[in-house]
C-alpha cells in the first residue's frame, strides 16, 4: 500500500495565524496587515482564513493578546510582597512591549476579551486586594501601571532627539548642547529612565500604603 503523501505546506491553523501576522506587525506595522497579504505570506487562498478569524481586527486582537501571553505573572503567586511583585511584572511588561512595539496601540484600548490580558489584569487587581489594598485603590493601581507601562513603550525618548549638533543652535537651545549625543545611547537612557519613573511611582505607592494600613 502507498504511503499518503505529505501535505507540501503546514496546515493552517490559528496558532500558524497569529504568528505569522505578529512578525509581519513587527516588521511593517499595523497597516501592513490584511487578510490578502496574510493569505499570500501563509501561501493560502484568502477565504481558508475566515474558518479561524472572521476580519482583519480579529487577528490584531489576537496579535495583541499573544503578545500579552508573553508577560510573566509568577510574581502574583510565589510569595513576594506587593511592591516587589509590581517592580518584576511590570519589568516583564515592557520587555514585552519593547519587542512588539507596534502592536502597543491595539493593546492600549484595553484587554476587551483578550483571555490573556483579562488574566494580566485579574492577576495585578487580585494581587493588590490580597495584599491589602481597597479594591478602589486597587483597581487605580492596574490602571496607573498599565499607563507608565505602556506609555514608555509608544516610543524612546533618547531616540527622539536627531543625532546632528548642528540642530541645536545654543542661540535657541541653551540647554541642548548634548542633545545629539542622546540617540547613540538610547537603550542605556531608555532604561533608566523607565526604572527611574518606575521606583518614583512605587515610592509613592509605599507611602499611601502605609496611610492604607493604618487606617485599616
Amino acid at each position: 500500500m502507498c504511503a499518503m503523501a505529505r501535505p507540501r505546506k503546514p496546515l493552517l491553523s490559528t496558532d500558524r495565524i497569529v504568528e505569522t501576522a505578529r512578525a509581519l506587525v513587527d516588521a511593517e506595522g499595523l497597516a501592513a496587515v490584511s487578510t490578502r497579504r496574510l493569505a499570500a505570506e501563509l501561501g493560502v487562498s484568502g477565504p481558508s482564513l475566515y474558518n479561524h478569524f472572521r476580519t482583519k481586527d480579529e487577528i490584531l486582537e489576537a496579535v495583541a493578546d499573544s503578545v500579552s501571553g508573553q508577560v510573566d505573572l509568577s510574581m502574583f503567586q510565589d510569595g513576594r510582597d506587593w511592591r516587589t511583585a509590581l517592580h518584576d511584572w511590570a519589568v516583564s511588561y515592557r520587555a514585552a512591549l519593547r519587542d512588539h512595539p507596534n502592536i502597543v496601540p491595539v493593546l492600549a484600548r484595553g484587554p476587551g476579551r483578550r483571555p490573556a490580558g483579562l488574566r494580566l489584569a485579574d492577576a495585578v487587581y487580585g494581587a493588590m486586594v490580597a495584599a491589602g489594598w481597597p479594591p478602589a485603590q486597587a483597581t487605580s493601581i492596574g490602571a496607573l501601571m498599565r499607563y507608565f507601562v505602556m506609555g514608555s513603550a509608544l516610543g524612546s525618548f533618547a531616540g527622539g532627539f536627531v543625532d546632528d549638533a548642528s540642530a541645536y543652535d545654543p542661540a535657541d537651545y541653551p540647554h541642548l548642547q548634548q542633545a545629539h549625543l542622546l540617540a547613540e545611547q538610547q537603550e542605556k537612557i531608555d532604561e533608566r529612565a523607565f526604572e527611574t519613573g518606575l521606583t518614583a511611582l512605587l515610592d509613592g505607592l509605599a507611602r499611601q500604603y502605609e496611610q492604607v494600613r493604618r487606617t485599616a
